[in-house]
Order: C-alpha cells, then sequence, then structure tokens
C-alpha cells in the first residue's frame, strides 16, 4: 500500500519548495499517524516532529478538545460568511480573546486563513491607512534580507530568500530589503552586538532617506527570523530600529506569524523582545495549525483612520470567503483556552533553560559554529572552520544532511538558509522528551562528521 501511494504522489501531486525533478526519484515521506509530540510515517517508524510541522503544532497531533470543537462546530453551523456585517459567535468570542491578550492599545481583528494572506492583508492596510491620510505616495515596504513572510505575490514580495522569488517575477511590489540581524555572520570583528545593532539602523536609516522617508509605508520584521535560519536579534536591535521608524513616521508589523502564542515564552515575540507595533500578523499556532486560520491585529488609532475613510469610500473593501470560518474560528478559540487554562507560556519559560542548555551545548561539536535559542525554538549553524567561521560549499547541502540523518535517529528536523539546523517541537514537550530530541541531533551530527571526515 505504501509503495502504491508513493506513486501515486509521484504521478499526481505538486510539492511546495521541492525539486521537483529529484522528487520524481525520491519520492514523498509519507506521515499517516500522529500522538502527542510523535509521527508515524507509513512504514511504522516512529518521530519526534522536532519542527511541529511547520512551526506550527503547538499542542501535538492528539489534542482531542480540538477535534471536540471542530465537530460540534461542524453539526451546529459548518460555514458562515463575514461579510456585510455577518458574524458568528465564534469568531466574535476568538476576537475578544486575542485582543485580550493583544499589546496595548489593539481594538480590532481581521480574520484570514494563512500566514501569507495575513502579511497580505496588512500591507493593504498601510497603504488604505496613508492613502486615508492623503499620503499616496507613502508605498513602500521594507523588510529584512533572510525574512520570510510568506509566497504569495504581496508576502513573497516581502521575503527576503531567493528561493521564494526566483522565476516567479518577484518582488512585484515596491520593497527595501535592509540588513539581516545575525552578529554571529554579519557583525564586523570587534563589533558587540549592541554596536552591530547599531550599525544595522543607521543603515536603514540611511535607506529610508535615500528612498524618500515620504514614499516609506511601513517596515515588517518577525520578532525571531524563522525560515532564514532562527536568527535571534542582537542586543538592543529593535530598540533602536523603532526609534527610527518613529523619527519617519514609518509603521511597524510584526509578523508573530511563528513567534506568537508562547513560542518565545511570551504570548508575543513582540512582548519577548519589547517590540511596540502598529499592526500584528498571526496564524500557525493559533489553532495548533489543526485547521488553516490567521488573523491581523490592529491598533485603535489605525482603524480610526479606516473607519473614517471607508465611510467616504462607502466599505472597507476587502475579505476572504473563508476569512473567520466558524469552524477553524472555534478551533483557535479552544486552542487559546488551551493555553490559558494550562499555562502554556509558564510550561515553555519552566523548560526553556533546559532546551536553552542542550541547543548551547551542540556548540562544543566540531560542526557546529553557533547555537542559539529563545523559549523553544533554536537553531545550529553548520561550519567548516569555527575559527574563520567558513561554511561548506552550498552544494555539499551539510545541514540537510543533518536533518536526514536525524530521521534514522527518530526526529524530524529541518535545514534552513545559511546551512543551519532549525529546532521547533510542539510546545507541550517534557524535559524527557527535550533530552531525547537533542541525544538525536547529536547523534546526526556524528553520523555527518563520519561522512565528511571531518575532525
Amino acid at each position: 500500500m505504501a509503495s502504491n501511494l508513493a506513486e501515486k504522489d509521484k504521478r499526481f501531486a505538486l510539492h511546495p519548495f521541492t525539486d521537483l525533478s529529484a522528487h520524481q526519484e525520491k519520492g514523498p515521506f509519507i506521515i499517516n499517524r500522529g500522538e502527542g509530540i510523535h509521527v508515524w510515517d507509513d512504514h511504522g517508524n516512529k518521530y519526534i516532529e522536532g519542527m511541529s510541522g511547520l512551526w506550527c503544532t503547538s499542542l501535538g497531533f492528539s489534542e482531542q478538545r480540538l477535534i471536540d470543537a471542530a465537530q460540534a462546530q461542524f453539526q451546529e453551523l459548518p460555514f458562515t460568511h463575514q461579510f456585510t456585517h455577518r458574524s458568528t459567535e465564534a469568531v466574535i468570542e476568538l476576537s475578544e480573546k486575542l485582543i485580550e491578550h493583544a499589546p496595548a492599545g489593539f481594538g480590532k481583528v481581521f480574520p484570514v486563513n494563512s500566514g501569507s494572506e495575513a502579511v497580505d492583508l496588512a500591507i493593504k492596510m498601510v497603504w488604505f491607512y496613508n492613502n486615508a491620510l492623503g499620503k499616496p505616495k507613502k508605498k513602500t515596504i521594507i523588510a529584512r534580507e533572510r525574512a520570510y513572510h510568506g509566497v504569495t505575490v504581496a508576502a513573497g514580495s516581502l521575503t527576503g530568500l531567493p528561493y521564494v522569488q526566483n522565476g516567479f517575477d518577484l518582488p512585484a511590489i515596491s520593497v527595501i530589503h535592509t540588513g539581516t540581524p545575525h552578529a554571529y555572520r554579519y557583525a564586523k570583528t570587534g563589533e558587540t552586538e549592541a554596536e552591530f545593532s547599531s550599525r544595522l539602523a543607521a543603515e536603514l536609516e540611511e535607506q529610508i532617506l535615500a528612498a524618500g522617508a515620504d514614499t516609506i509605508a511601513a517596515f515588517i520584521a518577525e520578532p525571531v527570523m524563522g525560515a532564514g535560519g532562527v536568527l535571534i536579534p542582537p542586543e538592543g536591535y529593535f530598540e533602536k530600529i523603532q526609534s527610527v521608524l518613529k523619527r519617519h513616521d514609518i509603521l511597524f508589523i510584526a509578523d508573530e506569524v511563528i513567534c506568537g502564542f508562547a513560542r518565545t515564552g511570551n504570548w508575543w515575540g513582540s512582548d519577548t523582545y519589547k517590540i511596540q507595533p502598529d499592526i500584528i500578523t498571526c496564524a500557525k499556532q493559533l489553532s495548533s495549525a489543526y485547521l488553516p486560520i490567521g488573523a491581523v491585529l490592529v491598533t485603535d488609532a489605525l482603524v480610526d483612520v479606516f473607519t473614517r475613510y471607508s465611510d467616504e469610500l462607502g466599505m472597507f473593501g476587502t475579505g476572504n470567503t473563508y476569512g473567520g470560518h466558524p469552524v477553524s474560528a472555534s478551533v483557535a478559540l479552544e486552542t487559546l483556552k488551551i493555553y490559558e487554562e494550562r499555562d502554556i507560556v509558564g510550561h515553555v519559560q519552566a523548560r526553556s533553560s533546559l532546551f536553552e542548555a542542550r541547543v548551547q551545548a551542540l556548540a562544543n561539536h566540531a560542526l557546529v559554529g553557533n547555537a542559539r535559542s529563545v523559549g523553544l525554538i533554536g537553531a545550529i549553524d553548520i561550519v567548516q572552520d569555527k575559527n574563520t567561521k567558513d561554511q561548506y560549499p552550498a552544494t555539499d547541502k551539510i545541514a540537510a544532511q543533518v536533518a536526514n540523518a536525524a530521521r534514522n535517529h527518530g526526529l524530524i528536523l529541518r535545514a534552513t538558509p545559511g546551512d543551519s539546523v532549525a529546532f521547533c517541537p510542539p510546545l507541550i514537550i517534557d524535559e524527557e522528551q527535550i533530552d531525547v530530541m537533542f541525544d538525536a541531533v547529536t547523534d546526526a551530527l556524528n553520523d555527518v562528521q563520519a561522512i565528511i571526515g571531518c575532525s
């Protein structure tokens, strides 16, 4: 049966972020069961899902309360929409719960279906806002190199990773990409983290002045850059960046699609790094990924402008058929209730010390140049030479080799840009499971070390 499924997949399916030619030879890695933090493939092999699927399955793969919430809503009302004043109890209660946990000043929630859609809507919102204020030139968005904000035409334009844009004529909107806040790789020799942050802020201001501040609508940033390599901001980074933005009347969009809902040890990555955004995008852990849903949270100051302008135009003319789907909203609401009742934030904080210690211990391995983490997310950078930080040739794909080797030890990981290996387990992971996970990472590093002959 497994072989038949694999052949059907190769015949009929297109896969995202996949070498389509290589897939015809390798075939799919088929997952067909999950329980807790574990999943099983179609051959019966058991794995710790060390990436929570795609940074998202926070409550693991067998949370009965979420299944029950979906079933109850399906039976009561399987669908209605949000257009022209309509709503449902689930969406209203979810919106209230999100605002309860939002940073100060946030007052409204707009539901969507995914992180990419949330980012697209955030872009439209800042354009709408500046048009309302009579600033039609203020349209350019500043993102960062190695940032990941999605793959739709607008969100993919902000993403600072070549593989998302190559061949797709992206960027398709006006975007400026500024420097990556990864001190290990990009700080100058002898430069402290604080000095590196100051330099990045100064370079950002130079880019703003060169383009004209009257053309820049917003700056978008992940509190921790996820798919770009789990890049943790250096000392003072966001404080200095926000100072520049405020000086030039530029909005801040916090892309919390990965960081939101306890991943960094607080409800929001913005809380962890003292960010004061104007707009927040979220998705993924909003429903523990059990059903597709995302949301855009907006401050009252922006909503007041939206309201006046929509009255002038006749409506706030944007929306998605499935945005605020009642079943997805019910599951998301139940997810947030579980986070509260089980104190998932406290659970993450209590386990982050062990998680950090195990990540940092990997820095002693011959293949590892840098190790970093916050909360229950982390990564390592693979290097050929620890002293020079030189990397292996890109064609060697050493990080991918480590991720592949980890499967042989019952662990699913992900290689990310910069020859990094990322860790992002379900938030429900316990201390014993953390040790098992990082024992497997060490075994995988040793396997690759033996293959390439590194000493």
